[in-house]
């Protein structure tokens, strides 16, 4: 399998073993030979202080191949002496990223509204059928449409959006590991690109379906989803971003990178819907919301396809690829079951054997818990809050356009701002590709600290909720609650410093396989708990998101510095132990 990758050692030959006798030819042994393209240990004029860090800097007298392990960011390097146009940097990704969160972000409300008025469509045309006299009302899309506002289109409309969910949550549970092995493979912009190109056709059905929906009804809609799914969705194209940020990003600056995606992120959902309404108001063409996300999708693949530089060199790509064949070789003839080959990318979330610990095992499966807890509330929640707003404090579209520009705008300001600053205060500026390595020995103080700081805000936040009896004081709760988005970056960023370089997108394709069950567990658990609780305790949501976070609050203080997992050559028969501070 594509997302199962054994543990080959990812440190460079010891220069002096270029200085030996002709006669000493590693190459007597094709097995080892492989094993050492798998791990780059390749032509002898290549540096060897180029690749992961590790712990063991000992010369193992007893084995054939001496190793000097160094304690260097494997990514230093690879690029020096290229132009600046060719060199990745985050900065070459962020502005088109940017945009790919725009067109998410402002086509959320109006899609809704389009699966609103279609069914409401197919809700008289069947009543039409059964009564010829019947006169079905005009319907103008993005309009109010008042007669779209019964309980049984609503109730049709909760079914249709949650079983398109269902269906884009779970097919990309399947593929976005796949998505991110792959990345290892064959580059992150390829894969990236190819996702874009994936929700771009999503788009052009969706156009389809407000422009003709005479030819395509609100069923082809499923097809949208469908795509979306196999292309990872957007779960899958924010965790290779992540990957990209982690390839060309040094260890110790790699929370205040992905803080600058996850500020795009919030920042495009603040702005797209205001954007979109701004838009449409000029227009007054409801369907041109979805032009616009069309473009932004297509400028970014163009980005991708033609601009953007690839993070992972060749080098990287064909050991990745080599060490892949090698295992898949080891696995001929084995067939796993459905439900195991489903689960398999979780392996990377639990590692055994040489250079593993339990410590470390703690780590990575607190860290993933509580980072899918975050992304769960995060996309699961925001619905019925806005409902419950609605029916407790009485407030319009535009009150509640308020509300989620003043969260958004506060948690893009700590993701761009405040996250940035304490991370220079406590580390120092950036290093530049030429300065010294950067070692990736796990989370550090600050990594950790950052997290229990944002899941304590969280926790604070959604229990304003629950005692907010004005308008005000929610929103102020909210605000209060997006100061914990600093958790986010930091988690993820976290997770890739505990694992080798060349195992980044197979620690974030688990962790876009968490966030894929979570898109589609979450929403399911937190709008059945209110439409049940609604009119007798419709707080209850917000004791259920308080004890989540507060259960994540008390994990956090689980987690431990200075564990990772240990490249270890494949000579080794025992494996070093593994140091974790305490």
């Amino acid at each position: 399998m594509d997302n199962t990758v054994g543990f080959e050692a990812d440190a460079d030959i010891d220069s002096s073993l270029r200085r030996r006798p002709e006669s000493r030819n590693i190459d007597t042994n094709r097995g080892q030979n492989a094993t050492m393209l798998a791990t780059g240990g390749v032509a002898v004029d290549e540096d060897p202080s180029e690749r992961t860090a590790l712990l063991s800097g000992e010369r193992d007298q007893g084995k054939r191949l001496e190793r000097v392990v160094t304690n260097e960011w494997p990514g230093q390097k690879d690029f020096e002496g290229l132009p600046w146009w060719k060199r990745p940097s985050i900065f070459w990704m962020i502005p088109p990223f940017f945009l790919f969160t725009l067109a998410f972000g402002g086509i959320v409300a109006p899609k809704l509204n389009l699966i609103n008025d279609l069914l409401c469509r197919e809700y008289y045309a069947k009543i039409a059928a059964k009564n010829p006299g019947f006169v079905p009302p005009p319907i103008m899309f993005g309009q109010k449409n008042d007669q779209c506002t019964n309980d049984d289109i609503s109730a049709s409309v909760a079914q249709f959006t949650l079983a398109g969910n269902l269906i884009a949550g779970l097919i990309s549970a399947f593929t976005s590991p796949k998505l991110g092995a792959l990345s290892d493979r064959y580059g992150r912009v390829i894969v990236i690109a190819s996702i874009t190109s994936g929700m771009l056709f999503s788009e052009v059905i969706t156009i389809c379906a407000a422009t003709f929906p005479q030819t395509f009804r609100v069923y082809w809609l499923y097809v949208s989803f469908v795509i979306e799914g196999l292309c990872g969705s957007f779960v899958a194209g924010m965790a290779l971003a992540h990957s990209y940020a982690a390839d060309c990003t040094p260890p110790d600056q790699r929370n205040v990178a992905f803080g600058y995606f996850h500020g795009c992120l919030f920042g495009g959902i603040a702005l797209g819907p205001l954007i979109g309404r701004l838009v449409i108001g000029i227009t007054h063409n409801f369907v041109v919301i979805f032009y616009m996300s069309l473009v932004c999708h297509s400028i970014f693949a163009l980005s991708l396809f033609f601009l953007i530089p690839e993070s992972l060199s060749k080098k990287r790509q064909y050991a990745a690829r080599e060490k892949y064949r090698l295992q898949q070789g080891g696995q001929k003839g084995k067939s796993l079951a459905f439900l195991r080959d489903f689960f398999v990318p979780l392996k990377n979330l639990y590692p055994t054997g040489p250079g593993s610990s339990r410590a470390l095992r703690r780590n990575l499966v607190i860290l993933a818990s509580i980072d899918t807890t975050v992304f769960g509330i995060a996309m699961g929640a925001t619905t019925v809050i806005l409902i419950y707003v609605r029916n407790q404090f009485h407030l319009g579209v535009d009150e509640q356009m308020n509300f989620i520009a003043a969260v958004n705008i506060t948690r893009v300001l700590c993701l761009l701002v405040i996250l940035p600053l304490l991370t220079r205060v406590f580390r120092g500026a950036a290093k530049a590709y030429n300065d010294k390595p950067q070692p990736s020995h796990g989370c550090d103080k600050l990594d950790i600290t950052l997290v229990r700081l944002g899941i304590f805000c969280d926790t604070i936040g959604y229990c304003g909720y629950l005692f907010s009896g004005t308008p005000m004081m929610f929103i102020i709760s909210g605000c209060f609650a997006a100061i914990g988005g600093i958790a986010s970056p930091t988690l993820q960023s976290s997770l890739t410093k505990h694992v080798p370089h060349d195992r980044v997108g197979q620690i974030l394709g688990a962790s876009g396989l968490l966030h894929a069950l979570a898109r589609v567990v979450a929403p399911t658990i937190f709008n059945a708990l209110y439409s049940e609780t609604v009119g007798k305790f419709s707080k209850a949501i917000f004791v259920l998101l308080t004890a989540l976070f507060g259960l994540a609050f008390l994990a956090a203080w689980a987690l431990r510095t200075g564990t990772y997992l240990q490249d270890v050559p494949p000579e080794e028969d025992e494996a070093p132990e593994v140091r974790h501070d305490e």
